[in-house]
């Protein structure tokens, strides 16, 4: 099953995760400092939420669609190149708690796109020092093959 990602960061994660709660009728599939996820079957959903800075507004993370194999990640990739779009890759990246292989890509707006597969757990947050993914300082998506990784 495939499902889009929606990954957004919050002042108050545990008034957030609170919310989210009770609004999706589900607690979070994966809890950790600064992180929270919620794996939702109906509609298909994973909603990421990561821990911004107090007394900001929410605001848009990134964006994603999370599939079962890497030969998926794969097929995107060609599939993506192919209508033209530029597109950075990613394998055995570690990141939000998960080792995962993706695809990038930045819509028209700017807006950060990943096509993913979650390959296990992992005990890190952020993949590296100058790793757009997962960290406050994220204002603009960077182009595609400057970009890190993420959620």
């Amino acid at each position: 099953m495939s499902r889009v990602q929606l990954a957004i960061r919050v002042a108050d994660l545990e008034a957030s995760i609170a919310f989210y709660s009770k609004l999706l009728g589900a607690k979070p599939a994966k809890r950790r400092p600064g992180y929270a996820n919620f794996a939702i079957a109906e509609p298909p959903l994973k909603l990421v939420l990561l821990e911004g800075t107090p007394g900001d507004p929410t605001r848009m993370d990134h964006l994603g669609v999370e599939v079962e194999t890497t030969e998926e990640v794969t097929g995107a990739t060609t599939r993506l190149a192919a209508e033209g779009l530029p597109t950075a890759t990613e394998e055995d990246t570690a990141c939000c708690y998960a080792v995962q292989d993706k695809v990038w890509v930045t819509a028209p707006g700017g807006e950060p796109w990943e096509v993913y597969v979650v390959k296990s757990d992992a005990d890190v947050l952020a993949k590296a020092e100058n790793s757009v993914c997962c960290s406050p300082a994220v204002g603009t998506a960077p182009a595609a093959e400057e970009r890190a990784s993420c959620c």
